[in-house]
């Protein structure tokens, strides 16, 4: 419960609403602690994640609520959370420039950094899990609901393979602060929150 209610502060990814009715505010934090939990958390079906989404806020999660509680929690969903929206910001990533369209027969289209690329994936409805199959590597993900939208969510390796080889980044330190906050806990997940 302490866990669900401190949500309610949290940053980017899930960020909640303290507006609106009370049944509206507990849906938030609901969907705020499940959004930043990738296995036991809200999930799509196939149709769910079509359609094109932009990048919203940077995204943390972890694999299971037992990673995010010995993590420290929402405390910890904050920091990253932060030291992710500095990089992203050295980077260049907003919205303008960071989106993923998934289409239907498995094709997807997709901008990071303002660079284009595209190709085929995979969803696996039971877990969260994405595969993007582009035309030089397959980039291995997860994808979970947030209150926002959408959480796209990527390993360490993954995530500098999207920032480097996909959206061509050159600032070698802002991608790797990235991927060391993915390794600074166990189960740690980085990525985008993406909003239709």
């Amino acid at each position: 419960m302490t866990l669900m209610l401190s949500s309610c502060m949290t940053t980017g990814m899930g960020t909640t609403s303290t507006t609106g009715s009370t049944g509206n505010v507990w849906g938030d934090v609901l969907g705020s602690v499940l959004g930043n939990v990738l296995f036991g958390g809200s999930l799509f079906d196939q149709s769910g994640i079509l359609g094109s989404w932009n990048y919203n806020a940077p995204g943390v999660a972890f694999t299971t609520e037992q990673t995010l509680t010995r993590a420290g929690g929402t405390t910890t969903i904050n920091n990253m959370s932060s030291s992710l929206a500095s990089n992203y910001n050295t980077i260049g990533i907003n919205r303008s420039n960071t989106s993923f369209s998934f289409l239907d027969a498995n094709k997807f289209s997709a901008k990071v950094n303002g660079i284009p690329f595209s190709g085929t994936y995979t969803y696996n409805s039971q877990n969260g899990e994405i595969v993007l199959n582009t035309a030089t590597e397959s980039i291995k993900g997860n994808v979970t609901r947030t209150a926002n939208g959408m959480g796209l969510m990527f390993d360490s390796k993954q995530m500098t393979n999207l920032l480097q080889k996909e959206g061509k980044v050159s600032n070698t330190t802002a991608v790797q602060a990235v991927s060391k906050l993915a390794k600074s806990a166990d189960g740690a997940r980085v990525g985008f929150e993406l909003t239709k």
